[in-house]
């Protein structure tokens, strides 16, 4: 070893007790949420993304209630019209009425159209992400807190549960019940909550040794008391970044049943239905595909790109 000299003492000083600034803080103090919005404010792709979908929520649920066309009132005089047609039928007569998107094969408005099946579109995918959602809270919390026996068999119902192609349980449902909006939802939801199950499940197996949770059941807290209190609470953030990219999922799943005639019905519009009615013409009439297919992409994308930056604000260990 080599040897290490004495360092002299002149190298030194003492600088004496700072009272006022040794009890402070090196950054102000700011609660996990508080720190996950303020990152998330920062990425600008997000933000722009979540403007986007709250707008086109918005457009979905409001413009159609304002539009002078209904989305099925049909013009067989105006058929397969461009953008920015003005509208020549004689019942509006003296109004100076245009079609924005234009119209379709049966001279229906294709503004009020793409906008109410594009709220048809997010209702189906919202409600079936809500319940899924539920069902996948309460199934991952219980199985991942009781663990043992109790989570081997529910996994292997989960197992079982996912192993079932979807487009076989949307097809055995509508053979029993109506083609609608409420089967699509059903159907999801039949088989869709499993991947939200086995992600509370992991959380809730990270997080029951905890010392809050041991204190809970010393205290003698009920188990749902601890699932719901603290187990589910703790888990929000990665539930809330798996709801947000389940939402484009199930928006894409409704569009592709719908596209195949296993969706909606007729006469009610959805942004799948418009894209296979737009299939249909796509070589003469391109704008019909077109513009179903654009609001498919924009708001997958944006629901994907604002999901990436929830992941991304809610990791600590981006935090500086």
């Amino acid at each position: 070893m080599a040897n290490i000299g004495k360092i002299d003492k002149s190298r030194f000083g003492w600088v004496g007790a700072d009272p006022e600034h040794r009890e402070g803080l090196s950054r102000p103090s700011i609660t996990y949420w508080r720190d996950a919005m303020k990152r998330l404010a920062k990425n600008r792709v997000a933000l722009v993304c979540l403007i986007i979908i709250v707008l086109l929520i918005l457009a979905c649920a409001l413009l159609p209630l304002f539009s002078s066309f209904s989305s099925r009132e049909q013009h067989l005089a105006e058929t397969n019209k461009g953008f920015f047609f003005q509208c020549q039928d004689d019942r509006y007569e003296g109004k100076n009425l245009v079609h924005i998107f234009g119209t379709d094969k049966l001279g229906r408005d294709m503004w009020t159209r793409t906008f109410e099946g594009g709220r048809v579109s997010l209702m189906i995918a919202f409600a079936a992400v809500f319940i899924n959602l539920i069902i996948g809270m309460i199934y991952g919390g219980v199985s991942g807190y009781f663990g043992g026996v109790v989570d081997n068999i529910m996994m292997r119902i989960v197992e079982v549960v996912n192993g079932i192609p979807y487009l076989i349980v949307v097809v055995l449902l509508m053979l029993v019940l109506p083609k609608g909006i409420f089967t699509m939802v059903v159907a999801y939801a039949t088989v869709g909550w499993t991947g939200m199950a086995r992600l509370v499940r992991g959380q809730a197996l990270s997080l029951k040794n905890q010392e809050f949770v041991v204190a809970a059941e010393a205290m003698g807290a009920r188990p749902a008391r601890i699932i719901a209190r603290h187990l589910l609470p703790n888990a929000l953030s990665v539930i809330i970044i798996n709801v947000t990219l389940a939402v484009p999922s199930a928006i894409f799943t409704e569009a592709f049943l719908s596209y195949i005639g296993l969706g909606v019905p007729v006469p009610q519009p959805s942004w799948g239905m418009l894209a296979q009615e737009g299939a249909a013409v796509f070589q003469v009439y391109p704008s019909k595909l077109w513009i179903p297919a654009i609001a498919i992409s924009i708001t997958m994308l944006s629901f994907n790109l604002l999901g990436d930056g929830l992941r991304d604000a809610f990791d600590p260990r981006l935090r500086r």
